[in-house]
């Protein structure tokens, strides 16, 4: 084996939780490559240098455990005079480079023409801010390595994408009062946070509600769900608990929440009190 070919391995490097398709392009993506950096006869460690990453941070993308971001792809191309061939594979890793349980569920709301969601724990996915989403995911047990985390991270805000679309769906939120006072990731993200739900409940096409804690009755407590009406097909819903994510287009379970989902919009203030509720909150943290 020559300089150019040492791998050098290390398990601190590899990315959690790679679903099958996942696995295939990076494998892919790693041949190619490795085989232009033996082409240039560096090793690992020199191409590494040449572009500023570790030798194991090459090793792992070679070995198609690791997601390699674009601009590694971009350097490594120039680095490797590869004339396009490296930096075109940014294409490939685009829509895998998300977990594919988001990549599904990405694909639902992109297509939607109306989406209803109610958020019982935390902010709604949607909603989140960058150092919020960041935040959720850093508390996760088992702990989560950094580059897990802004890989979930990078999926949540591309999901966000969908408030720039045209004809803009339709949306409704529904947030539970907790929500807007639970501190996820201290005072400071927790103040954008809100100062977020304010901007985004200024949206012609979006409604933000807030159930209040005080309520007596509350037809939510079964937990959060959201459902997508798509262009075409039969509405969908989506649940979500724990470690466990459920999507189903069967007509009598998405009945069922439909009809929750009504009378909680009901029960919860409207929102104009909502977003004047969000701003008193607001004042207080």
């Amino acid at each position: 084996m020559t300089a150019a070919e040492h791998e050098e391995q290390d398990p601190a490097d590899e990315t959690q939780d790679l679903d099958e398709e996942t696995s295939q392009v990076l494998a892919i993506v790693g041949r190619h490559v490795r085989r232009w950096r033996i082409r240039a006869g560096l090793t690992q460690a020199e191409l590494g240098l040449a572009i500023g990453y570790t030798e194991h941070q090459v090793s792992a993308v070679e070995r198609g455990r690791r997601i390699p971001k674009p601009e590694f792809l971009d350097k490594a191309d120039r680095a490797l005079n590869a004339n396009g061939m490296l930096a075109a594979l940014k294409e490939d890793l685009r829509e895998v480079r998300y977990p594919k349980k988001v990549r599904d569920l990405a694909k639902l709301e992109a297509d939607a023409v109306e989406l209803g969601a109610y958020a019982h724990e935390v902010v709604h996915g949607l909603l989140q801010t960058e150092d919020y989403i960041r935040a959720l995911f850093q508390m996760r047990t088992p702990l989560l390595d950094e580059e897990t985390i802004e890989r979930h991270v990078s999926a949540r805000l591309a999901r966000q994408e969908i408030f720039g679309h045209w004809p803009a769906p339709v949306m409704s939120f529904v947030q539970e009062e907790v929500t807007l006072r639970r501190p996820v990731g201290g005072r400071m993200v927790l103040r954008a946070q809100l100062e977020r739900l304010l901007e985004v409940g200024q949206l012609r096409n979006v409604q933000i509600q807030v159930m209040p804690t005080g309520r007596e009755e509350n037809a939510g407590l079964g937990g959060s769900f959201r459902l997508i009406e798509p262009q075409q097909g039969s509405r969908v819903a989506h649940t979500e608990v724990q470690q466990f994510s459920r999507v189903t287009a069967d007509r009598k379970s998405v009945r069922v929440l439909e009809a929750r989902y009504g009378i909680i919009r009901a029960q919860a203030l409207t929102p104009r009190e909502s977003l004047t509720f969000i701003e008193r909150v607001l004042g207080e943290t």
